[in-house]
């Protein structure tokens, strides 16, 4: 495959996973941005209700008259319990401040009277934090109360310490940071894997795309040479440019079939046509091939039996054609004529030659680029076991034990 563009996929493998996490992360982001603020507004509102109960009980106890009257409030248990409060004049002396019997938390006194202050004037309920003497969070509630003469004139402030609730809210934090994290990294890996998915396809095409050229090239590489040694004795022996040209023609014409081929073959593997599988007399087939194919210094026997077989009749007489064009080419004991048996049955073609052998041990890790001790590249074999996976068949290749190469192609057969 092309590095550049395996390089390019891979990048942009790399940019779809990350704006897919990207997203996503902005998503989660925002998710627990609102889970932590509504969080938040639910604990202030759980603090400031329980200090609304204490304010209103109180300030229901309270009476003013000129003299700030507690007595109800020294016989209610909120004076002995958490939340502590005080009852505090707006501005001036009207009345001596009160504080609860039960002290929860430490406060600045000017702190308070600034509240209380604040509240008496506007006639409002405040709630909001405050700083402990200790340097703790508080959170205060305070409501105004009214004179017998109907002004404002002092509050009841509770105070409760935050801290329980801030620490609650803070392990929610880190939970909520944690599984967004996590979340953000399974989201990663989702994207990386999925990306790799949807690629898939175009690397599969770029992978065909490169086996594709190696094979014309591997195909096309021995009848060029020829041609061209044709021509060149062409050019320097007019009188010979008889006899020659009829070869030139057949070379030509080979080179067109092989060309045509592969063609079918990456528009097979494009998608964009379809097998055309029909019943074929495969022993006939055979017969055919093995008649027009030029056998010049080889000999080829041809045993059949009727079989009939569902395939694609140019693809199988071009693979074929590639079996019987290997083993007369490379089948051979240098110095010999090649010796080619054919046998066809059962749905299979058996192409067994003489010559030197293959490698066993690597001949089926390496078939897309086969190299056999003969010194052939054998990359068009290759096609030859496209053709048989292509219509659920297999191609099988071993050794004779008196030596030769055997290729097994086996094709389904129609059934009787």
């Amino acid at each position: 495959m092309n590095t550049s563009a395996v390089a390019r996929l891979q990048r942009l493998r790399w940019l779809l996973t990350l704006l897919f996490t990207v997203m996503n992360a902005i998503g989660l982001v925002a998710f627990a941005w609102l889970v932590l603020r509504e969080d938040t507004s639910q604990s202030e509102q759980r603090m400031d209700g329980e200090l609304r109960r204490v304010t209103s009980t109180v300030t229901r106890l309270i009476q003013f008259d000129g003299t700030l009257r507690t007595g109800l409030v020294d016989g209610d248990p909120l004076n002995r319990q958490c939340p502590q409060f005080a009852v505090l004049p707006g501005s001036g002396k009207e009345f001596e401040g009160y504080l609860s019997a039960k002290a929860c938390v430490t406060v600045d006194p000017a702190v308070l009277g600034g509240l209380v202050g604040q509240s008496a004037r506007s006639g409002s309920l405040i709630n909001g934090y405050i700083r402990g003497q200790n340097g703790e969070w508080l959170r205060a509630g305070v409501e105004p109360f009214l004179a017998d003469s109907g002004q404002y004139i002092g509050a009841v402030v509770a105070i409760t310490d935050a801290g329980p609730e801030q620490s609650r809210h803070d392990r929610l934090v880190w939970m909520v940071v944690g599984g967004c994290l996590l979340l953000v990294l399974v989201v990663a890996v989702s994207g990386y894997l999925l990306a790799g998915r949807a690629l898939r396809p175009a690397a599969a095409a770029l992978e065909q795309q490169e086996v594709l050229l190696a094979e014309t090239a591997h195909d096309l590489r021995t009848p060029v040479a020829a041609l061209r040694a044709l021509a060149e004795t062409a050019l320097r022996n007019p009188a010979e440019r008889t006899e020659l040209l009829p070869r030139t023609v057949r070379l030509a014409a080979r080179m067109g079939s092989i060309i045509d081929g592969l063609l079918v073959r990456a528009r097979l593997a494009a998608g964009v046509e379809q097998l055309d599988r029909q019943p074929i007399q495969l022993d006939q087939l055979v017969g055919a091939v093995v008649q027009e194919t030029p056998k010049a210094e080889a000999r080829v026997t041809l045993t059949t039996a009727p079989t009939t077989v569902l395939a694609d009749p140019n693809l199988v007489q071009r693979a074929i054609g590639n079996l019987l064009d290997n083993a007369i080419r490379y089948g051979r004991i240098p110095g010999s004529e090649a010796i080619v048996h054919i046998t066809v049955a059962g749905g299979r073609v058996t192409v067994a030659d003489h010559g030197p052998g293959i490698d066993a041990a690597k001949a089926e890790e390496n078939f897309d680029r086969f190299s056999s001790s003969g010194g052939s590249s054998g990359l068009g074999l290759s096609i030859v076991r496209w053709v048989a996976q292509a219509h659920g068949g297999t191609l099988t290749v071993y050794n004779a034990r008196e030596g030769g190469a055997i290729f097994e192609l086996s094709l389904p057969v129609v059934d009787a």
